[in-house]
């Protein structure tokens, strides 16, 4: 397994997105490392996009970072509570980013379960822990995904992407972005990618 160079991130928003897909996500935190393969992302290209924090390309102190050259991490805070994370693509100055949706937990499940519910792996149902990480929220909860980490760096080592060393095969899904009523022409775009069939996307 090796960290993705900067330069994946660099290119296209959805040729990222879909690349995204079975990777692994990676949080170091207090000594203890959690992992999550990636299988639901949205795009997200401002200049274009009503559903995009940097719509019009508009740069606020909330949304600099999402103008840097693609390889950083963009979190924010919804419903007051529930922080989401976004990988930032493409080229210094375009405002786009990519949506963490759903992970699969691949390590560090206990400590997951310890974030999201507060009680141990083994005392979780099924139910429980299918929904610890499918949806953007939860996963970020689970991997303990704050604003501390707006504008870290991918290429460091305390939050970063790895690719698997043996290649997994999936079908990817394509469907219409996730409770975005409000970006008119925006939400008919079909920029939400997943791998069919994995059980940690979440219910969109």
């Amino acid at each position: 397994m090796g960290k993705l160079p900067k330069v994946f991130y660099e290119r296209d928003t959805l040729d990222v997105a879909k690349g995204l897909l079975g990777k692994v996500l990676v949080h170091r935190n207090q000594g203890i490392e959690i992992k999550g393969k990636i299988v639901e992302v949205e795009a997200y290209i401002g200049a274009i996009d009503k559903a995009a924090h940097t719509y019009n390309n508009l740069r606020t102190e909330r949304t600099e970072v999402m103008f840097w050259s693609g390889g950083y991490v963009y979190v924010y805070l919804i419903y007051g509570m529930y922080h989401c994370m976004n990988v930032v693509t493409g080229k210094e100055g375009e405002g786009s980013a990519v949506l963490l949706r759903g992970l699969e937990p691949t390590q560090g499940i206990e400590q997951m379960s310890i974030h999201r519910y507060g009680k141990p792996l083994e005392t979780l149902k099924r139910s429980q822990i299918i929904n610890l990480t499918n949806g953007p929220g939860k996963l970020c909860k689970a991997m303990g995904i704050t604003k501390e980490l707006y504008g870290a760096s991918l290429m460091g080592d305390k939050i970063f992407i790895e690719d698997l060393k043996d290649k997994e095969e999936f079908d990817i899904g394509v469907s219409k972005r996730i409770n975005i009523d409000y970006a008119e022409e925006a939400k008919e775009f079909e920029w939400r990618f997943f791998i069919k069939g994995n059980p940690y996307v979440s219910k969109g």
